[in-house]
C-alpha cells in the first residue's frame, strides 16, 4: 500500500480489526520512510451484473428502481417494508449468483413476478399485467387462474 503523504510503496501493517458486522477489515499502517500512520478499509466489492434492455441497449442495475417496481405493485397492499427488503435482497441474490456480466430484464422481471407472486397474489397480478401486456381480459383470467389456490371445506 503506498503511503498518502509521501507516497513511498513500503508501508508495514500495525493493527488489523474486523467490523461488528463482519464485512470490513480495518487496518491501521505506519510508513517506514516518513513514519506517518494512516488507516485502510478492505471491503468486498459486488458487481451485479449490467441489464440488457427489449431495446438493446445496457443499464446498471438499479437497486431503486427494483425497489419502486416491486413498491408500485404493492401499492396499498398488507405487505411490510421488511418483506420488500428480503424481496429485493434476494433478487440481487440471484442476479449476483448468476456469475452473469450482463443480464437480460426479462430474467430481472421473471424474478420480480416469483417474489410478488410469494408476497401478495393481487400485487403479482398487477404487474404481469403491465409486464405481460395483457392483450385480452382471457390472457388476464389465464393468468388469474394459474394463482388461485382451490377453497378448503
Amino acid at each position: 500500500m503506498k503511503c498518502p503523504f509521501c507516497h513511498n510503496p513500503e508501508t508495514q501493517v500495525i493493527d488489523s480489526r474486523v467490523s461488528e458486522e463482519g464485512d470490513t477489515i480495518r487496518r491501521r499502517r505506519r510508513c517506514a520512510a516518513c513514519d506517518k500512520r494512516f488507516t485502510t478499509y478492505e471491503r468486498v466489492e459486488l458487481t451485479l451484473p449490467a441489464v440488457v434492455k427489449r431495446n438493446g441497449t445496457r443499464v446498471e442495475f438499479d437497486r431503486q428502481k427494483l425497489r419502486s417496481s416491486l413498491n408500485l405493485a404493492l401499492r396499498k397492499r398488507p405487505v411490510s417494508t421488511q418483506d420488500v427488503d428480503a424481496a429485493v435482497a434476494r433478487i440481487e441474490e440471484a442476479l449476483l449468483v448468476s456469475g452473469q456480466r450482463e443480464v437480460e430484464s426479462g430474467f430481472i422481471g421473471e424474478l420480480v413476478m416469483a417474489e410478488l407472486r410469494r408476497l401478495d397474489q393481487v400485487a403479482y397480478v398487477r404487474y404481469a399485467s403491465v409486464y405481460k401486456s395483457f392483450k385480452d381480459i382471457r390472457e388476464f383470467a389465464e393468468t388469474i387462474a394459474e394463482i388461485q389456490v382451490p377453497a378448503k371445506s
